[in-house]
């Protein structure tokens, strides 16, 4: 089971992917600039890393789905976030969200031009084995909800106080 897809509970991807962008904004807007920077909690990602990260991630989810189109059976390059997110302090929220809101919008419209046939095409990554094209997509959704998730639980949090 996939366990990023697992928390679409029956909601479209697709639907959830094209949304996200603008969740991300209202979250965004109801944290602010100076509040993007407290983590969740001890040890775990602020708003703005979050961010960085869903920005580094959909590039790397926009090049699997058109090799996955591209190429017969094709092998997913896996990469460390925890590596990736080093860096993640040298950029502010808002650079992060209009990064992630750009690509998304690419990626959006080429999952829209993708043929029905595509979506069963099979793609495999190297931790997680054998999986399907939708099976990319679903990861997307799931992924996006979850760290829409903890977004929502930092400005929430702010919310309360």
């Amino acid at each position: 089971m996939n366990p990023y897809a697992s928390q679409l509970g029956g909601r479209d991807p697709l639907t959830v992917i094209s949304e996200t962008p603008g969740e991300l904004s209202r979250l965004l807007g109801a944290i602010g600039p100076e509040r993007s920077t407290e983590p969740l909690a001890p040890g775990k990602w602020s708003a703005r890393e979050i961010l960085a990260h869903l920005a580094d991630t959909e590039l790397a989810f926009g090049f699997r789905l058109r090799q996955a189109v591209a190429e017969e059976h094709h092998v997913i390059q896996p990469f460390d976030q925890d590596v990736w997110d080093r860096w993640y302090s040298a950029v502010d929220a808002a650079t992060a969200l209009a990064t992630f809101s750009a690509v998304r919008a690419w990626n959006v419209a080429f999952l829209r031009s993708v043929l029905p046939d595509a979506y069963d095409r099979p793609v495999t990554h190297p931790e997680r084995g054998e999986m399907t094209f939708r099976t990319l997509v679903e990861t997307m959704g799931g992924h996006d909800l979850n760290h829409v998730k903890q977004i929502a639980s930092i400005a929430a949090r702010g919310a309360g106080a």
